[in-house]
C-alpha cells in the first residue's frame, strides 16, 4: 500500500511538471519575438538627434523632447529609420514629426517639443505711435522663445531707427508689425541714380516721386522729365536696372 502511494505521489508530481511547462510555453508563444520588433525607445533617440540637427543656430539655449509612443505598439525592426518633417509641421515649439521605414514599410507620427530659451525686447516704457525707437526704448527679456507670437525682436539693431505703429505700454513684447521701417528716401528727395554692370557704373541725379523704406520701389524724375523706377537704399541712392 505503502509503494502504491508513493507512485500516486510521483504520478502527481509529474503531472504538475507537464502543466507548468505547458503554460511557460504557451506564454513564450504569446510573446513578440523581440529580435523583430522595433525598439521604441530607439525611435524617439532618432527623433530627437533629427531634431538637434534641424534647430542648429537657433538663438538662445534649445532643448528638444521627443513624445511617447505607445508601448502596445508593435513594429517590424527597421534596419535605417527615417525621420522626417510631415508638410506644415516646423521644428519649433510643440510640433510633429514622422519615422518611416522603406523595408519593412511602416510610417508613425509622433509628437515632439523644441524649447528655445533667449533673450527678446520689450518696450522699456510707453511707446507712442509715430516715435522713432532708439535704444532707450528698448530691454532685454529671456524666456521660451517658442512661446511667443511669431515676428519678435532679438537684436536691438533690428528695432532701433524703426517707427512706432501702434501706441503700447512698457513691457509690451515687441513685433514686427508693431514697428515699421523709416523711410531711406522721402518724396521729393534728391537721389542720386545708379546703375552698375560688367565694368562700368553710371549715375544721374534725380527727385523721388514717393516714399520708400530700404528695398522698396521708388519712382524717381531725372532732369529731362522721364519717370525712372529703382530700388531704395540708405543715403538716398536708387539702384537702377536695365
Amino acid at each position: 500500500m505503502a509503494s502504491h502511494s508513493i507512485v500516486k505521489q510521483l504520478l502527481a508530481f509529474c503531472t504538475g511538471l507537464l502543466l507548468l511547462a505547458g503554460s511557460a510555453f504557451a506564454q513564450a508563444d504569446a510573446m513578440p519575438n523581440t529580435d523583430q520588433t522595433q525598439n521604441l525607445t530607439s525611435i524617439r533617440k532618432k527623433v530627437e538627434e533629427f531634431l538637434t540637427v534641424q534647430t542648429a543656430g537657433y538663438p538662445g539655449r534649445v532643448t528638444v523632447s521627443a513624445g511617447a509612443i505607445d508601448n502596445n505598439l508593435k513594429l517590424a525592426k527597421c534596419p535605417a529609420l527615417e525621420v522626417f518633417m510631415p508638410q506644415g509641421s516646423r521644428a519649433w515649439g510643440k510640433t510633429n514629426v514622422g519615422v518611416r521605414c522603406n523595408a519593412p514599410a511602416w510610417t508613425i507620427y509622433m509628437q515632439a517639443t523644441v524649447n528655445v530659451v533667449g533673450q527678446y525686447l520689450v518696450a522699456a516704457a510707453p511707446l507712442a505711435q509715430g516715435r522713432v525707437v532708439d535704444s532707450g526704448d528698448l530691454l532685454f527679456e529671456s524666456g521660451d522663445l517658442a512661446q511667443l507670437p511669431p515676428g519678435i525682436f532679438t537684436d536691438p539693431e533690428q528695432a532701433i531707427g524703426r517707427i512706432v505703429n501702434i501706441s503700447m505700454n512698457a513691457g509690451t513684447v515687441l513685433r514686427q508689425e508693431m514697428l515699421k521701417a523709416s523711410p531711406v528716401v522721402q518724396q521729393g528727395q534728391s537721389v542720386t541714380l545708379i546703375t552698375r554692370g560688367k565694368g562700368f557704373s553710371i549715375s544721374a541725379e534725380g527727385h523721388a516721386l514717393n516714399n520708400a523704406t530700404d528695398g522698396q520701389l521708388v519712382r524717381v524724375k531725372v532732369a529731362n522729365g522721364q519717370v525712372v523706377s529703382g530700388i531704395a537704399r540708405n543715403g538716398g541712392k536708387i539702384e537702377v536696372s536695365f
